[in-house]
């Protein structure tokens, strides 16, 4: 053989090398997005005092593979290359983050097919190193170190303060929902990480919340004669109630098309198992992400 047909040869076997890596690469990063460790809801029995706690942010959870952002879904986000310049060359995870009650301008932002500058609005709150190994104390050291060494003006680690007691909690928990935050993540320092719903980190909240798909719009009366009185809604089980509160005036006048995801809030459940006191809190922009 010629030495260019060698020299041929060597670059096809290459091309195909690098095809098969990035047909490995892409699905491997998919996969390890959508196995994420998840919390589970705080009933209020488990032992907390040792743990860490931190503000739940209310943004659109990423997941960075080392050299791309992903979402929990594994559909890859298109953020402008000076977003995650400053990024480290191992998998993080995070929120996407643009503010508290930003969640719906969040969304729409992640959700472009294309790098914008509305990306310079948020940042990526970082709350996790899966692929680091030990417990959560020394994987988000790593981060917290790297971070220290290369600022980023796009992502930063949330901060994790210790836990005393349930107390203490319940007072945090009241400061931030003061402040318009959604509630708390409680974390066992010493938790491996381990993907899906863990007892090692527990969400921490007023009240709680779930979603719904709108079938139906309620016509008002009184005070909202002639705009949305309340929103009928279906559970995945079929159950239908109705959400009469949470509204703002221009979602009244425009209220969440039927067929769309809402996230509603209640407190605890009616014998029939319907929601009690349910109220609006925002359509679910990021249902597939």
């Amino acid at each position: 053989m010629s030495p260019a047909g060698s020299l041929s040869c060597v670059c096809l076997k290459k091309c195909l090398l690098l095809l098969i890596l990035c047909c490995w690469l892409i699905p491997a990063a998919q996969s390890a997005a959508a196995g994420s460790m998840l919390p589970r809801v705080d009933d209020g029995e488990a032992d907390v005092a040792g743990w860490w706690m931190s503000e739940k942010l209310d943004g659109v959870r990423g997941y960075w593979d080392g050299q791309r952002l992903w979402s929990k879904n594994g559909q890859l986000f298109q953020p402008p290359v000076a977003f995650v310049a400053g990024l480290p060359g191992f998998p993080l995870e995070g929120e996407l983050w643009g503010g508290r009650g930003t969640f719906e301008q969040t969304a729409s932002v992640v959700q472009r097919a294309q790098p914008h500058d509305g990306w310079r609005q948020l940042q990526f709150a970082i709350f996790d190193v899966p692929a680091a190994g030990g417990p959560f104390s020394e994987r988000i050291a790593l981060a917290q170190e790297w971070f220290a060494a290369h600022p980023s003006d796009f992502a930063f680690v949330i901060p994790q303060l210790p836990v005393a007691g349930r107390a203490q909690l319940q007072q945090e928990l009241q400061r931030i929902e003061a402040l318009g935050g959604e509630g708390l993540i409680v974390r066992n320092p010493q938790a491996l990480y381990r993907a899906g719903r863990s007892p090692e980190i527990l969400k921490v909240k007023g009240f709680d919340d779930a979603e719904a798909v709108v079938v139906g719009h309620v016509p008002g009366r009184g005070a909202n004669l002639g705009r949305l009185g309340s929103l009928l809604v279906e559970l995945a089980d079929g159950t239908r109630f109705k959400i009469g509160t949470g509204f703002s005036a221009a979602q009244r006048e425009t209220p969440p098309p039927i067929g769309c995801v809402v996230t509603y809030k209640y407190y605890g459940f009616y014998q029939s198992g319907i929601p009690k006191f349910p109220s609006f809190l925002r359509i679910r922009y990021d249902q597939g992400l």
